[in-house]
């Protein structure tokens, strides 16, 4: 496994990791939770992330359980939540000092533990002034319930507002960001993000790298009956892989099956292959439902030395979506 810098602080994140979004508490229980993150952190993983939202809570609880029942060090993990979506009362959602604050506590009960080392906004908040959330989080911090604090699914805008806030009131600033990122989806985290690498110093920890699954290949054939789409409560997953997009990425995987099996990988493994040759991402979030795709997973970290220049272009030439960057017109 490689560790990476999470941006410019000096924690260490493995280059994979394992999330806990879709599966925990909807496809799968303590058991298999276990045996699948056992799997990734004996292959090194470090980082294992969830939110409140994911089942209702019940994905922290199951995380919670697994660690305690796995008896791993606490400092040898980094564990993340994120907080928005926590319950249907009028302040259970959103960035308000009040729900940060009690939001995150009660993740914690459902995790067993402290603290979080990573606590992310999960998504903008437009009623909720930045300065009071910047300020929510420089409080949990303080307290010892968080080290480190980032955000979800923001632009790069509100990403630099919260930074600009900070900064001025001498508190702590956002230090990652987590966004979607896989072939599909490049022009966050490829350009807009761009500028953020240099100028704060932005780690990401990106999920979907499979685009859901579409990557994997499974999908070339129509839905298979175990497929996440068929989980009771993501039937949205669904036009993922039935709309007119996602059947020409359809077409996209196909093509580049025969680049998977010149490299002596899996499609999947070529994929995450690809989202951590990316210099800018410090981590790339996994997720399975079964033990053999874990296992399957964490050995893309031997296919990145394989993807050269020349496979690289080749890939770009198939997706035909590399973001177009600024140019010099000095």
């Amino acid at each position: 496994m490689e560790y990476r810098f999470l941006g410019k602080s000096g924690l260490k994140v493995s280059a994979l990791s394992y999330g806990s979004w879709v599966t925990f508490g909807s496809q799968i229980g303590v058991d298999e939770a276990h045996e699948m993150m056992s799997i990734a952190y004996e292959a090194g993983v470090n980082f294992f992330d969830t939110a409140e939202v994911y089942s209702s809570g019940e994905a922290e609880t199951i995380m919670g359980k697994v660690i305690k029942k796995a008896g791993w060090k606490r400092s040898d993990l980094v564990l993340s939540t994120k907080i928005f979506w926590g319950g249907d009362g009028p302040n259970d959602r959103g960035l308000s000092r009040k729900h940060l604050i009690e939001g995150l506590d009660a993740s914690l009960e459902r995790m067993q533990t402290d603290y979080v080392d990573l606590l992310f906004a999960h998504r903008p908040d437009k009623f909720t002034p930045i300065e009071e959330t910047v300020r929510a989080m420089n409080h949990v911090i303080d307290q010892g319930k968080a080290f480190y604090w980032g955000t979800s699914m923001w632009s790069a805008q509100e990403i630099m507002e919260a930074y600009a806030v900070a900064r001025r009131e001498h508190l702590i600033p956002p230090l990652m960001e987590q966004p979607r990122y896989n072939m599909f989806h490049r022009e966050r985290v490829e350009k807009e993000y761009r500028r953020l690498y240099e100028e704060i110093g932005l780690g990401t920890t990106i999920w979907s790298p499979l685009a859901s699954g579409l990557l994997t290949g499974k999908y070339n054939e129509g839905i298979p009956k175990d497929s996440r789409a068929n989980v009771e409560g993501y039937d949205w997953l669904r036009e993922r892989f039935t709309s007119e997009t996602a059947q020409q990425n359809i077409e996209k995987v196909k093509k580049m099956m025969p680049l998977a099996e010149e490299v002596g990988c899996t499609m999947a493994q070529l994929a995450l292959a690809w989202c951590l040759a990316n210099p800018h991402v410090s981590t790339v979030i996994t997720g399975a439902s079964k033990p053999s795709q874990v296992e399957e997973n964490m050995k893309a970290m031997e296919i990145v030395d394989k993807l050269s220049p020349d496979l690289l272009e080749r890939i770009d030439e198939i997706l035909d979506n590399k973001p177009d960057l600024p140019g010099d017109f000095r």
